[in-house]
């Protein structure tokens, strides 16, 4: 088993742009980049990364509401 076999996110066939990690076949949510010094991102071919971003963006969003709205 060879290294991209074992560790998906090496495979630079995955990655879109350079940035945006796509794999239907790795059912992980979060994943880290290639060089693992610049921390993690997400799968963008799994729905609950969506959920997860659209939560963020809520969550953010309600915290800048209550800022304004004190």
């Amino acid at each position: 088993m060879n290294s991209l076999e074992k560790k998906p996110e090496q495979n630079p066939a995955h990655w879109t742009w350079g940035m945006f990690y796509f794999n239907r076949n790795d059912p992980r949510v979060f994943v880290d980049k290639p060089n693992p010094n610049y921390g993690t991102t997400v799968n963008f071919a799994r729905p609950r990364t969506y959920l997860f971003l659209l939560l963020a963006i809520l969550f953010f969003g309600f915290v800048v509401w209550m800022i304004e709205h004190k």
